[in-house]
């Protein structure tokens, strides 16, 4: 294997080179960059646990309790969000983001909520998908369900939260944990 020759530089680019070393201001040399000694943190106390007594075949003792997630308080009429979430208000319009890609979907959402926004339209089912369960093996784990996760940071980014009043994940018949419910607020 042959190595090839430096090509040089023309003289636009020698040109521009010289401007650029002659802006340049060096680095101050007075401070050294690296430090000699290696620097360790300072001894922290480690206090021993107390175990408790335990025998074979006896339950373990919860230590902790669980904290439920918080909720998303509820913004809209009580009685219409209990509808939407059992499936019996129909959606006024659907976008289907299956097969897209992040930057195809997101433009399309995008203008899919304005439009149905600007047309008076209340109820939008956006259909994400479940995403698929795939591992490739590799070490680094791999998110199922990009656009399931996506979906949700967008619609509460920027221009689509200022149109949003509510947002909830769809009932059964119009898709469960794949697809989402977004309530419009009203035009003015």
């Amino acid at each position: 294997m042959s190595r090839r020759k430096p090509r040089g530089l023309n003289p636009d680019e020698k040109e521009l080179w010289s401007r650029v070393t002659e802006a340049a201001v060096p680095i101050r040399t007075s401070q050294t960059l690296f430090v000699d000694k290696p620097v360790t943190a300072p001894a922290t106390k480690t206090v021993p646990t107390k175990l408790q007594k335990f025998q074979i075949g006896q339950k373990a003792k919860p230590t902790q309790t669980a904290v439920p997630a918080p909720q998303t308080p509820v913004a809209m009429d009580k009685k219409a969000f209990g509808k939407m979430k059992r499936g019996k208000i129909s959606p006024d319009a659907t976008i289907d983001l299956h097969g897209m890609t992040q930057e195809q979907a997101h433009p399309a959402l995008v203008s899919t909520i304005l439009n149905a926004h600007a047309a008076g339209k209340r109820l939008v089912l956006v259909v994400t998908g479940k995403g698929k369960a795939r591992d490739d093996g590799g070490p680094i784990p791999v998110r199922t369900g990009i656009l399931k996760h996506a979906v949700p940071q967008w619609l509460r980014q920027a221009p689509l939260n200022a149109v949003i009043l509510q947002t909830n994940q769809a009932s059964q018949n119009h898709g469960g944990s794949g697809a989402l419910y977004v309530y419009l607020r009203r035009r003015r």
